[in-house]
């Protein structure tokens, strides 16, 4: 792989397969790459907050499973809460 000369009295050099000006000798495609990857697991934590879609770490076909969850987990802490309302008001009561 080679690399394009832009100004050879600063050392820069265009890298054509990822298209940026670098210094020579030194590549940042490993770093973009990385950044690449980052910036699609980040993408993918925001999109969890919708519930809905394919997720990187998740199996396929399981396209709702977040709607589920938070759906049994918000179940079961309305259910905590009401539970310890209702034992403060009937023991509030006696």
């Amino acid at each position: 792989m080679g690399y394009v000369q832009v100004l050879p009295e600063y050392g820069l050099v265009a890298d054509p397969v990822i298209g940026l000006v670098t210094t020579a000798g030194a590549s940042l495609g490993p770093v973009v790459e990385r950044v690449d990857e980052l910036d699609k697991v980040a993408d993918d934590i925001v999109n969890m907050l919708s519930g809905v879609g394919e997720f990187r770490a998740s199996f396929p076909g399981r396209d709702t499973s977040l709607f589920y969850a938070g759906g049994v987990t918000a179940m079961w802490y309305g259910l905590a809460v009401g539970m310890f309302i209702a034992g403060v008001i009937a023991f509030g009561f006696l």
